[in-house]
């Protein structure tokens, strides 16, 4: 799962959730912006509770809880860094994912991909990264 779509790629991604890296920093930015901790304050990797779950049943909570300090999603912009799988196949349905789960229109949810040229982690193909911005509103 990346950004709430199925990835057809022989490698996965390893996590105590579903490791979707995607969700994951969306998750924090909304959090960050609000005031509220992070994704690890929420939903620790040591509760058994978090095993195995859908990143985006969790962002569903991260938004309740924003909403809950009076705070309205007003965009999010998120980058996945990879050199494999390309994304432009999925970023339409990831773009539609996150908006459904975060409540708003998917014209005001950004992904985008970009590659290290072979270096680092995500160069090598063993991981990938994701950085998220969100603003929020009152």
């Amino acid at each position: 799962m990346l950004c709430g779509v199925e990835i057809d790629h022989p490698l996965g991604l390893a996590g105590h959730s579903d490791a979707d890296v995607g969700v994951h920093a969306l998750m924090d930015a909304l959090l960050g912006a609000a005031g509220l901790g992070d994704i690890g304050d929420l939903f620790p990797d040591t509760d058994p509770a978090f095993a195995g779950v859908s990143s985006l049943e969790l962002l569903g909570e991260v938004v309740a809880r924003v909403g809950e300090g009076g705070w309205l999603v007003a965009n999010a912009d998120l980058t996945l860094v990879c050199e494999r799988p390309r994304m432009a196949g999925y970023r339409l349905a990831m773009r539609e994912a996150l908006a459904g789960a975060l409540g708003v229109a998917s014209d005001v949810v950004s992904v985008k991909s970009t590659t290290t040229e072979g270096m680092g982690f995500e160069g090598r193909g063993e991981g990938v990264a994701a950085l998220a911005v969100c603003l929020l509103s009152r």
